[in-house]
């Protein structure tokens, strides 16, 4: 339940961002956009966030046509690392194979360079 609420509090927060802060929309106009999804392995919670410089959209469930996807061993550790996004936290949840990312790499940092904007 605490990451049902996390990651649609992430939708909020991504939305006000976008109505508020010059820099994040700056960034989200000079990436043209980011489709990506949080769930954990099981897809037991899923949720889906697609961005543009126009409006950012969120939904449940993780559509096959996103750029990027994060998929967690489970619900504590997605919290655990999404509490601290930091690329080195990242790093160690893929090396102990608690993280898995699906799509590209640099996806990933762009959506830390948004995520630090927040």
């Amino acid at each position: 339940m605490k990451l049902q609420l996390t990651l649609w509090l992430l939708g909020w927060m991504l939305k006000r961002a976008l109505k508020r802060k010059p820099h994040f929309r700056d960034s989200l106009s000079e990436m043209r956009g980011l489709d990506w999804g949080i769930a954990t392995e099981d897809l037991a919670i899923a949720r889906h966030y697609r961005m543009s410089p126009r409006g950012i959209e969120t939904g449940r469930g993780l559509p096959v046509d996103l750029d990027l996807e994060l998929r967690f061993a489970d619900a504590a550790t997605a919290l655990e690392i999404l509490r601290k996004p930091t690329q080195q936290a990242f790093l160690d949840g893929m090396m102990a194979g608690r993280v898995r990312l699906v799509g590209d790499s640099s996806d990933l940092q762009k959506l830390q360079k948004l995520l630090k904007a927040l």
